[in-house]
């Protein structure tokens, strides 16, 4: 099976090409932010280094969120138009998820953690199974301490990545059980691992119907409800 992997959904970009469970190539980059720009071209890229054509994938893998809005809808946009030009399959998997699966250790809970902003973060908690990570505590848009304190309840060491180093103070007050300490390679996605989860997942049933897990209400949307009390179920979008 040839594979695809994507990842935007926070700062890094991630692609990497997969036969079945080998690599082909793999490539994350930290300096920038244009995704939308680099996404594309870097895709083209790696699938020329792996020798092959867009006709030769079976399936795309997206981390689809949570995380930044633009990163996700740039990443899961790509993928859909790929899985509906080709016809082949796509699959989405936790940006989280994928983050918690950077650590080989059986047994272990981790908390894979994206910032926010003002105090909340995207966050969930998971068990490392078998070499792959299953939810104890389901991804969320939350408040960190809130977070913090519903991880303590497990009175055992937690491995924090990704962007826990900007509350560290506060995990370490919060959270009692030691914390491993972790390399800062942990911390970033590892897009190959994004594929190898995703290369035995059930893929999207309806691709033009799949929408991001955002977590969170876009500006915009929070704006009109707050304008429109009582009308959660109905579009925001104005009908002209």
């Amino acid at each position: 099976m040839k594979i695809l992997a994507i990842d935007t959904s926070n700062r890094p970009l991630s692609v990497a090409v997969l036969d079945d469970t080998t690599v082909l190539a793999a490539i994350t980059v930290t300096v920038h932010q244009k995704h939308a720009e680099y996404l594309l071209p870097e895709i083209e890229r790696l699938l020329g280094m792996a020798d092959l054509q867009p006709t030769d994938l079976d399936r795309v893998v997206v981390a689809a969120g949570p995380g930044s809005y633009t990163g996700i809808r740039i990443a899961v946009t790509t993928a859909k138009t790929l899985a509906a030009t080709l016809g082949i399959d796509l699959v989405a998997v936790s940006s989280l998820a994928t983050l918690a699966a950077n650590v080989p250790v059986e047994g272990a809970l981790v908390a894979p953690m994206f910032d926010a902003r003002n105090q909340n973060v995207f966050a969930g908690l998971y068990r490392i199974q078998a070499g792959r990570p299953q939810p104890v505590i389901a991804d969320a848009h939350t408040n960190v301490t809130a977070f913090l304190q519903a991880v303590q309840e497990y009175a055992e060491p937690i491995w924090f990545l990704g962007d826990a180093e900007h509350f560290d103070e506060l995990i370490h007050t919060t959270v009692s059980a030691a914390t491993p300490r972790v390399s800062p390679w942990l911390n970033l996605p590892q897009v190959a691992t994004i594929g190898l989860l995703g290369r035995d997942l059930a893929p999207v049933k309806d691709v033009d119907r799949f929408v991001p897990n955002y977590l969170r209400l876009t500006q915009a949307e929070a704006e009109w409800r707050a304008k429109n009390p009582g009308e959660d179920n109905t579009s925001y979008v104005e009908k002209v």
